[in-house]
């Protein structure tokens, strides 16, 4: 083959993994085996018989798992590659997305093409590039193209559906995207046409209310925001066939405040008003790259005197001042690790180069056409051209530039992943290394580090002449380096690093985020100020706590409203205070959601959390006021974070107890899957119909099963449901059989609890609980889960079991479950078996999930685990008996059991006492530390919290309470279940 020939051994990557290369070529001989096209049967077995062949295929197999799927799924590629070129094999792939992708018929038809040409287009650049059949250019330039063509083809499809509801009229409706008045902007590398290997694509949508046809009751702005929310969800959902690209729409103005897509009239009076020189800088990538191409060429034009300023403003000259300063802060420092070194954003890396060149063309730009160039290499010799960088410096950043780029490509390749970071460990630098060509990781860690070292030095000298203005004014109003007195007054208020606060403080009056930009708000932030330093200084890491206010500022979309509702209410900011100085997860909601303190000033916020069903009649009520179903998962999403958020409060001033606070947290879960199951069941119904039968029901399980919910939890859930008695399949315009209808509807309210809205997202949601895991369907009928259990269920899927109870859905069908689990679980058991089984899984576990410290109350011996596996064991063991001891709740079952007699009275009682302790401990941690907690560097403040939230008067006796009392439930547990384990006679 013509392009086989022209491989040379020489110029592969090395091989290193001998492993990998023969698990490849085993995958290799597996897939000839299943190939019925004669030719392509006779390349895959004679390639690996010439050099050229066999070098190609180790050196893919040895340095990416990931090619190595790819190639042995889709040998086809890898033969069209060698046998026609890469250039005609794309030529032929982009072509056929726009000639040959209908624009019509089912969606999964569409997604299906573009996920398997994502698939070939990831083989034949990793081969153009491996191979070197290709340059630096040509690869990043091929990816880019498919973008462009992958996202024109899923926008004419979604256009063309549109027009076919009669949501819209379209010009041209053979030719979609023509006059359509929608447009697609490609920002970022994809803007500039550099699209790395596994990389993200960003995107700001637009449209034009004046050349829109749209007839839709919903109006053109919800139209186009839903027709977006499809355009992203058939890119990046992942399926059997994978996905097509990750998207970021966040470079939109304003993103946290504005809908997904946006018109040109909002958006150019946006860039005019508030628009900022890092959106600037932003937009100089930008292009139209799907869609209305014309509308999109004609806002750019338009948008010119934004980007292209004849001179530059006040603010971004203080921008480049401080840019100034940092740089001098680091220049000439040799602090550049290799290890762990991230290339796109470390110092030395990618986005210095593209900075360096950015800058300049903000800088001049608008004065010389012809830097106007979205590509970084093309401006940098543009730069050389003008008069503006030095050839010599123009090279050495090309050559980094590019060399960085194949290191980015390479640390993709391996699994497809969108990092830039390189491997934290001497043998994972190693096979990069050899991936990137070299013998050893010696020789690629010195050549990393000249192209780190150059492209710092040449970033440093961007502003060599340039000196930091003077100031002699209070640090409330400059950016200068602050004086001793202002050191003193932070001092005084309890900060470390005084210049940092000083500096922070000036970005918030100057306008850096959006809460801060009017005058007003500057205005009421400075009244404010002194009390919010008070507040944060009072805290047992004022640095930190600042730090962490600072993320809440950059967050919120206005300030005006938040400020003055701080100056009314003081007491607020010592809430505040207390939370970024002692909660990050609650920190971390209210940077999302700021709105999260309107409740706090509601009647109430203080007292005891409502119990379920009043929790239920409230979101009720809640939702009753929803328009439409985007309405019924936002308001959902901003009721239940409202009472997690209330929660967490009283976790972190401990108003009540964990075993209060669980059931709080499971309550709020109830009620959102409770009122939110019939909504989503209604919703799908319009579409689908329904069927003549009973519905689904909802089991939870795990930590939700048992009501023992902490902050982070997730939600393990079960769906079950019985066929219609008829058979027949549902009623609606698209009529689905029962299996495919259920199953369908389930991922609909996965979907709906996971789905992020402007609202954030409800829940994480597990479902590997179901009948053969994830290999299983996310729906199984109700006598097919009876059948599972009876015969093919693990020891760990019953004792599972032992947490689950009916929570959403049909409720006779809801009582059919609990009377097949009970049935279940009271079934004789062989003892010894069951024995064994737990036994050997809790040892599996310790063994592969060991506890790290003695704060993890998980998975340290006498931990949760422990005492959860010794409730499930005797449930298992002894409910045929005493089927009274069964419950989700361990500490419901330890009281039965000692009712029954099957553990003693002290052994119950110091199980329980355990478990509540635990618990406590766990709750307060997971709101603060997570598992970071460390006793040596733990603040006095959360020192103290945990003693609050065991009752214990010492952290001193908090510890050895943690150590004696799991002590003492390791010693129960190894009675009950490892000592008698032990004694087992060998299977």
């Amino acid at each position: 083959m013509l392009y086989l020939d022209q491989i040379s051994k020489n110029k592969l990557p090395k091989v290193r993994n001998a492993e990998r290369v023969a698990l490849g070529q085993k995958l290799w001989a597996e897939e000839i085996g299943c190939l019925e096209d004669p030719d392509l049967k006779h390349f895959a077995e004679t390639l690996p018989s010439s050099e050229s062949g066999q070098a190609l295929l180790d050196a893919v197999f040895s340095n990416s798992p990931f090619l190595t799927h790819a190639l042995t799924s889709d040998i086809g590629t890898l033969y069209s590659v060698l046998k026609f070129g890469p250039t005609k094999v794309l030529g032929e792939l982009l072509e056929g997305l726009k000639q040959d992708l209908p624009v019509s018929g089912p969606i999964t038809n569409v997604s299906e093409t573009l996920r398997l040409a994502k698939r070939r287009i990831a083989i034949l650049t990793a081969i153009a590039d491996l191979a070197e059949l290709w340059s630096d250019t040509e690869v990043v330039e091929a990816l880019s193209d498919f973008a462009d063509a992958a996202l024109s083809a899923a926008v004419r499809y979604l256009l063309h559906a549109a027009h076919d509801r009669g949501e819209l009229v379209l010009p041209h409706p053979d030719a979609p995207e023509k006059d359509c008045g929608y447009v697609i902007l490609a920002m970022g590398k994809l803007g500039a046409g550099e699209l790395n290997y596994s990389s993200d694509i960003d995107l700001i949508v637009l449209f034009d209310r004046e050349k829109v046809d749209y007839h839709h009751h919903r109006g053109p702005q919800e139209g186009y925001v839903r027709l977006t929310r499809d355009l992203v969800r058939l890119l990046q959902d992942r399926t059997k066939d994978g996905y097509v690209f990750r998207t970021d729409l966040r470079l939109r103005p304003d993103p946290s405040a504005t809908p997904l897509a946006i018109s040109t009239q909002a958006a150019m009076v946006y860039y005019e008003s508030l628009g900022k020189n890092w959106e600037r800088a932003a937009m100089i990538k930008a292009r139209p790259c799907a869609g209305d191409l014309a509308l999109g060429e004609s806002f750019l034009r338009e948008l010119h005197p934004f980007i292209w300023r004849k001179h530059l403003d006040f603010a971004a000259i203080q921008e480049i001042h401080s840019i100034k300063r940092q740089i001098n802060a680091h220049k000439g420092s040799d602090a550049i690790a290799v290890l762990g070194h991230n290339v796109k954003l470390g110092r030395g890396g990618i986005r210095e180069i593209e900075f360096f060149a950015q800058t300049q063309q903000m800088i001049w730009g608008g004065r010389d056409i012809r830097l106007r160039n979205a590509k970084t290499v093309k401006t940098l010799r543009d730069l050389v051209e003008t008069g503006h960088l030095e050839q010599a410096a123009a090279d050495q950043l090309t050559n980094a530039y590019w060399f960085l780029r194949r290191v980015e490509h390479r640390l993709q390749m391996v699994d497809d992943q969108q990092t830039q970071s390189l491997p934290d460990s001497d043998e994972g630098l190693a096979e990069i290394g050899a991936f990137m060509g070299y013998d050893d990781s010696k020789a690629f860690g010195e050549a990393l580090l000249e192209k780190l070292r150059c492209v710092e030095n040449r970033y440093a000298e961007l502003f060599e002449d340039d000196t930091a203005p003077e100031s002699d004014i209070s640090f409330i109003a400059t950016d200068s380096d602050p004086s001793e007195q202002d050191l003193k007054i932070l001092e005084g208020y309890g900060f470390s690093d005084g210049t940092k606060v000083v500096h922070l403080i000036h970005s918030w009056q100057s306008g850096r985020y959006r809460a801060t930009r009017s005058t007003r708000a500057q205005r009421i932030l400075g009244e404010i100020l002194p009390s919010l330093l008070k507040a944060l200084g009072e805290t047992a890491q004022p640095d930190f706590a600042l730090a962490k206010f600072d993320s809440f500022l950059a967050g919120l979309p206005a300030g005006v409203q938040l400020f003055s509702m701080l100056h009314a209410n003081p007491t607020l900011l010592d809430l505040i205070a207390e939370i970024m100085g002692g909660a990050p997860v609650l920190a971390d909601q209210l940077s999302r959601n700021s709105g999260l303190l309107d409740c706090v000033l509601t009647p109430g916020f203080f007292d005891p959390v409502l119990g379920r069903e009043e929790l239920e009649a409230d979101l009720t009520s809640v939702l009753n006021q929803a328009r439409d179903f985007q309405d019924v998962l936002d308001f959902s999403r901003r009721w239940a974070n409202d009472q997690r958020f209330q929660i967490g409060v009283h976790i972190l001033r401990h108003t009540g107890d964990a075993q209060e606070t669980g059931e709080s947290l499971s309550n709020v879960a109830d009620a959102v899957l409770r009122r939110l199951y019939p909504r989503v069941l209604e919703e799908f119904s319009l579409r689908h119909g329904r069927l003549n039968g009973p519905d689904m029901v909802v089991i939870a399980m795990g930590r939700l099963g048992a009501r023992e919910m902490t902050v982070s939890s997730d939600l393990d859930l079960l769906c079950l449901y019985d066929p219609p008695p008829d058979g027949k399949d549902s009623d609606g315009d698209r009529p689905l059989d029962p299996g495919v209808y259920h199953v369908r509807f389930t991922q609909r309210l996965i979907n709906a609890l996971t789905a992020p809205t402007g609202e954030g997202r409800l829940y994480e949601v597990d479902m590997r609980l179901r009948p053969s895991g994830t290999a299983g369907p996310v729906a199984t009928t109700l006598a097919g889960f009876v059948k599972y259990q009876e015969s093919s269920a693990w020891t760990w899927e019953q004792m599972a079991l032992t947490r689950a109870r009916v929570i959403a859905g049909d409720p006779d069908l809801g009582a059919r479950f609990e009377t097949a689990k009970r049935l279940i679980l009271c079934q004789r058991r062989d003892p010894e078996k069951l024995l064994r089984d737990v036994a050997e899984m809790r040892a599996r576990i310790d063994r592969e999930r060991p506890a790290k410290t003695l704060w993890d109350t998980k998975h340290r011996r006498g931990g949760l685990v422990d005492v959860e596996f010794l409730a499930q064991y005797l449930q298992l063991k002894h409910a045929a008996e005493s089927p009274d001891i069964l419950s989700p709740s361990s500490c419901e079952s330890f009281a039965e059991c000692q009712k029954a007699g099957i553990i003693g009275e002290k052994e119950a009682g110091r199980l329980i006492a355990t478990h509540k302790l635990l618990r406590e401990i766990q709750g307060l941690l997971r709101l603060t530390t997570g598992e970071a907690f460390d006793d040596s560097t733990a603040s006095d403040d959360l020192k103290i919290a945990l003693c609050r939230a065991t009752g214990l008067e010492s952290f001193a006796q908090v510890k050895d309470a943690l150590i004696t009392q799991t002590d003492a439930c390791y010693e129960i547990y190894q009675e009950y279940i490892e000592r008698p384990h032990a004694s087992l006679a060998p299977e």
